[in-house]
């Protein structure tokens, strides 16, 4: 197929992360975008959570938010906040945390509060929400975002959800035992954490972008692997089911 985006490359790349035995916590936008289109594609049984405490859902168009009627009418079960996060969520029952970021850290630390000083802050961002639980609880984390040099900085205004903190051993001595970050997926590129350093690096590039586009897009100084790969162009199928979802979207949003 022609006219494939970036955007496109990104979505289908992160959703390829998922398996269908996972049970996924998904975050609005992106992440959203990417687990339902694992769902509607490779992995037909995956278990999608959303924060609300919808569990099995499986939405017909993207959610805007976790209080979206969509996820309530298309779940397996509702249960209430607490009992998502205390019996599922630090129950130990969530495979993989799906988030985004206002701000990233070569450690995948997150800031979704504020941009600028916290007390006169340039924007006031959503805040925590649930993420901060999700980033301690979850088996994994997933995140996904569009790269730029103001998402990748060097420092984080503001630490809101804890990832690999200032690197080897830092959740372990938090009492962590779960595993963190271990994939970011963006629209130029993919990275894993070095296993030696915990930093993100670049382990695979989109097609047609080079390494000097992603350094120039990231604020801190970056690492690639040692054999850097070009990412899977998506196919026909995927970029069809993903296609679809965004069109059914905008249509039922539109006449909301």
């Amino acid at each position: 197929m022609t006219g494939i985006t970036l955007a496109e490359i990104m979505t289908v790349t992160a959703a390829r992360a998922l398996k269908n035995t996972d049970v996924c916590f998904v975050g609005i936008g992106l992440p959203s975008e990417a687990c339902n289109l694992a769902r509607l594609t490779h992995a037909p049984e995956i278990t999608l959570i959303y924060e609300s405490g919808t569990i099995g859902t499986k939405p017909n168009v993207l959610p805007l938010s976790i209080g979206d009627g969509e996820l309530c009418e298309t779940a397996v079960a509702n249960v209430s906040v607490p009992e998502m996060f205390r019996y599922w969520l630090q129950g130990g029952r969530i495979t993989v945390g799906f988030l985004s970021a206002a701000q990233l850290d070569r450690f995948g630390n997150i800031n979704t509060t504020v941009i600028g000083d916290y007390h006169n802050p340039k924007t006031r961002l959503p805040g925590g929400g649930g993420a901060p639980e999700i980033a301690t609880s979850c088996g994994e984390i997933f995140i996904t975002l569009k790269h730029s040099k103001r998402a990748f900085v060097d420092q984080l205004d503001f630490f809101t959800s804890i990832g690999h903190g200032d690197g080897p051993g830092h959740r372990g001595r938090l009492g962590i035992t779960t595993k963190g970050p271990t994939r970011l997926v963006t629209d130029l590129c993919v990275m894993l954490p070095n296993p030696d350093s915990c930093e993100f690096e670049v382990v695979s590039l989109h097609p047609g972008v080079t390494r000097e586009q992603v350094i120039e897009a990231t604020g801190w100084p970056l690492s690639f692997a040692k054999n850097v790969i070009e990412t899977a162009a998506p196919t026909a199928i995927e970029l069809d089911a993903l296609r679809d979802l965004k069109q059914r979207t905008t249509e039922a949003h539109a006449a909301a």
